[in-house]
């Protein structure tokens, strides 16, 4: 089984919804059984309902224990900043286009959300910047085009 890198802020965050979920699982058994004593089952709104939520709920669960179960965590601060990009590092960027800085934190596929400055590590930047230091200039293909980045600062944090 392939190990699928992970941010700690990544697993701290899993473990947050299993645990609400885990909590749940009580709660819609008993909405099940009460259900249940309200009669016939077959027009029985509240049970199906109950029953679908159940089963909503048990699929979310099975896929974070699988998250967590092929997770890869990588905690950065533990590393000596040699200034090189590795997962899960903090990069301000220059964009030599447009003189406009921006910050990135690289982070695994399920914890991307560009609106939050974190991209996945498959994404044709983070792939770009991988590998480099501090002052290199990279060229990456974007889906809007060539783009060229200078890389002005890498924090492990």
């Amino acid at each position: 089984m392939e190990k699928v890198p992970m941010t700690v802020r990544g697993e701290q965050k899993l473990l947050k919804e299993l645990e609400v979920l885990l909590k749940r699982r009580p709660l819609i058994s008993q909405a099940i059984a009460e259900a249940r004593e309200l009669g016939d089952l077959k027009e029985n709104a509240e049970y199906h309902a109950a029953r679908e939520e159940q089963g909503i709920c048990e699929a979310q669960i099975r896929d974070i224990e699988y998250k967590l179960s092929v997770a890869q965590v990588i905690d950065v601060t533990t590393l000596a900043n040699t200034g090189k990009v590795i997962f899960g590092t903090t990069i301000k960027l220059l964009d030599l286009d447009s003189d406009k800085e921006m910050t990135y934190c690289i982070v695994g596929d399920d914890e991307a959300d560009i609106k939050q400055n974190l991209i996945s590590v498959n994404s044709p930047i983070a792939r770009g910047l991988i590998g480099k230091l501090v002052g290199d200039e990279v060229q990456i293909t974007t889906p809007g085009g060539l783009k060229e980045f200078e890389i002005m600062d890498v924090q492990y944090i």
